[in-house]
């Protein structure tokens, strides 16, 4: 009897853990698919997930969406805060998107774009890229499968610049502290996160070095202006530079505001005084514009909106608003030059990928980009901006908020101990998760950083969608409060 009653209740804790929403809501027992739902999310590896939270907590399950809404196997409804990851630009179900998706895949699913064969296609949607990114100086694109691949191409492509035009030494790539650029072993290298070098051995590779986050308001001196602290961080800059060895420098990458580093946007003077740097050494300028090209900062690239002039640019994310998987290399007319000439040496430029320029891809991403044109979005994300930035900006006043910053649609929320110290707040579930979770029971998907929350919305909200997401945010604020505070009573409230 006892070892019956052992097994039931072993049966039982088993079926309550599988039923336990995963520090958010939803259970993934229920709705389409059922047990089945389960068994495939505990075989699948999930990124940037703890492996063992699905030993006692249920995944949510997100099975269709609507718009700006998506839905989870209960039926639940989300406002999306976080349009996917940055990336799903215009919202789930757009009839166009779909219908170009379907059409292509009756006409041609696949062919490649290998040894001088291509498809009308990608002809039509590479050439619509190069004049979007023209006024900039793009001549020419490399099609990838996202951002990650997309960064390792541009590294490729500026080491085969300085190879072709008689510079061999020069393969150190300068990039920043927090800063994101992808996953893959060259992309993972230049991203300055531990959480992403750990476990990893050799990573970072040892040509990769880290400069200073652009963040003032953290790290600006007192008294300090942020020209000032722009130019000593371009004085940063040009103090590796000269350490490396000038010769040993392929290039610079970084973010035009930096992105899942917590949202930082540059202080005040930083662009001009970096690119000061990088022309007086004649450094090649990657931006990487995953997050911000195609209007997330209220023009057609971020570049535009801090005058930045790089030599490449890697776009991924809202160029398919991740209907379908889809980046870019955008290439500057000296690289294209120099790597045109180095390859007819070679006999063949040797790079690529099967799913580069994929037909699917390429029709979606064509109207997408028709999309963005019709609607100049990037005037609607301009025009919704103050709405967006200014009304979050009023959290400053909450006695456990030190900052709000953005741009466009791109905003963080920084939570701290003491506004003077910036000190953390010590709960054992970091703050900006405990209002995450909050979020999402009051169906409102944003995500946390640990102790910063990001929100960076669909390009289509209306003031109806952000007057819905500011409702639905201070509730979960409120439900914050008494969680924080009652865990530690001796924060200040005032």
């Amino acid at each position: 009897m006892m070892m019956m009653m052992m097994m039931m209740m072993k049966m039982m804790m088993k079926n309550m853990m599988m039923m336990t929403p995963r520090g958010f809501s939803s259970s993934a027992t229920a709705g389409r698919g059922g047990q089945g739902v389960v068994n495939v999310l505990t075989s699948n590896l999930a990124p940037f997930t703890n492996p063992s939270e699905k030993d006692n907590r249920a995944a949510v399950v997100l099975t269709r969406g609507e718009g700006v809404y998506v839905y989870d196997t209960d039926g639940k409804k989300y406002l999306d805060g976080l349009a996917g990851l940055w990336s799903n630009a215009l919202g789930n179900g757009n009839e166009r998107i779909i219908e170009a998706a379907h059409a292509q895949l009756k006409r041609l699913a696949y062919q490649h774009t290998f040894w001088n064969r291509t498809t009308d296609i990608a002809e039509e949607y590479t050439s619509r890229l190069v004049d979007f990114g023209r006024h900039r100086g793009v001549v020419q694109t490399f099609m990838s499968c996202g951002g990650s691949d997309a960064n390792d191409t541009n590294v490729k492509l500026a080491w085969y610049y300085w190879n072709a035009i008689g510079q061999p030494s020069r393969k150190t790539v300068i990039a920043r502290k927090q800063a994101y650029h992808g996953v893959t072993i060259t992309a993972s290298s230049m991203s300055g996160m531990e959480t992403i070098h750990k476990g990893y051995g050799p990573l970072p590779l040892p040509w990769v070095r880290h400069v200073s986050t652009p963040h003032y308001w953290k790290y600006g001196l007192p008294g300090e202006s942020e020209e000032e602290y722009s130019a000593r961080l371009a004085k940063e800059l040009e103090a590796v530079i000269v350490r490396e060895g000038p010769d040993t420098i392929a290039a610079f990458i970084a973010e035009p505001v930096m992105g899942a580093g917590g949202v930082i946007p540059p202080p005040r003077g930083y662009w001009g005084s970096i690119q000061s740097i990088l022309r007086k050494y004649d450094i090649l300028f990657i931006a990487d514009e995953v997050v911000t090209a195609f209007g997330r900062l209220g023009e057609r690239l971020g570049s535009e909106f801090y005058d930045i002039q790089p030599d490449l640019y890697t776009v991924a994310k809202a160029m398919s608003s991740s209907y379908y998987p889809l980046g870019a290399a955008l290439i500057t007319e000296k690289v294209a030059d120099a790597i045109k000439n180095q390859a007819n040496k070679f006999g063949v430029f040797g790079h690529g990928y099967t799913y580069g320029g994929h037909p699917v891809a390429c029709a979606i991403g064509l109207e997408c980009l028709n999309i963005y044109e019709e609607m100049q979005i990037w005037d609607h994300v301009k025009r919704m901006t103050p709405t967006f930035q200014l009304t979050l900006k009023q959290l400053e006043t909450h006695p456990l908020v030190g900052e709000v910053r953005g741009e466009g649609f791109m905003l963080a929320i920084e939570f701290v101990a003491d506004k003077a110290s910036k000190s953390q707040i010590g709960t054992k579930v970091p703050p900006a998760t405990i209002l995450a979770n909050e979020c999402m029971k009051n169906g409102l998907l944003v995500r946390s950083t640990g102790h910063v929350l990001v929100i960076a919305p669909s390009l289509v909200y209306t003031m109806e969608n952000f007057q819905e997401m500011f409702t639905k945010l201070k509730k979960s604020l409120d439900s914050f409060d008494e969680i924080v505070y009652k865990e530690l009573p001796e924060l200040p409230r005032d």
